[in-house]
């Protein structure tokens, strides 16, 4: 799975599953930072005050980040969170987190009980769940002369690029996203092109 672009949750998604009277209530939503994921597990235990556990995992960012974590919420160790981030690192999702709400109902499952359940809940909302492709994108600002123009706009519709902004002044300066794997060969086609009359930088308030 490219970190260049992967698939992340296209909207919040709810599913529900029963399991020895016990109810497990399963959210899935985009996250793509630690404080979106942990706001979304915030807001769930707000709307579900008087359920027992409200288990969580997340992935914030690309499939192969580091910014992941999960939590059991009072269930024994080892039966929600990671079996449920297990579910979603082989999901091949980016910018996701799940949270089961359970309401217990009597009967206790056991330790592998519980890891089926909080696993099944998981890969249930997510073979429900919408998905979109993101695509991993670089700032660029550029400045060029006005004789350019026609053929860099020319030029830039055979890339993925957009959010493009123009300021005209004595030169043309834009500023644009990139599609991370179209940067290197853009910028080579745009040197070309302007025979090296042309500056490119990085723009992060565009990536």
């Amino acid at each position: 799975m490219s970190k260049l672009s992967y698939p992340v949750p296209a909207q919040t998604w709810q599913t529900e599953l029963e399991i020895k009277r016990s109810k497990f209530l399963t959210f899935a939503a985009n996250a793509a930072s630690r404080e979106e994921a942990e706001q979304f597990i915030r807001s769930l235990r707000e709307q579900h005050p008087q359920a027992n556990h409200v288990c969580w995992a997340y992935i914030a960012g690309a499939p192969n980040t580091t910014v992941r974590s999960m939590s059991d919420d009072g269930e024994p160790s080892g039966t929600a969170g990671m079996p449920m981030l297990k579910v979603l690192q082989h999901s091949g999702l980016g910018d996701v987190v799940v949270a089961v709400v359970r309401y217990f109902g009597g009967v206790k499952l056991g330790t592998g009980g519980l890891q089926r359940a909080y696993s099944d809940a998981v890969a249930q909302v997510l073979a429900e769940l919408p998905v979109s492709q993101k695509v991993s994108r670089t700032g660029l600002q550029v400045i060029y002369d006005y004789a350019d123009d026609g053929a860099i706009v020319r030029l830039f519709e055979r890339y993925d690029v957009t959010d493009i902004q123009a300021e005209y002044a004595e030169q043309i300066t834009l500023q644009l996203a990139v599609a991370d794997t179209d940067v290197d060969p853009l910028k080579t086609e745009l040197v070309n092109l302007t025979a090296g009359n042309i500056q490119i930088a990085k723009n992060p308030a565009k990536a």
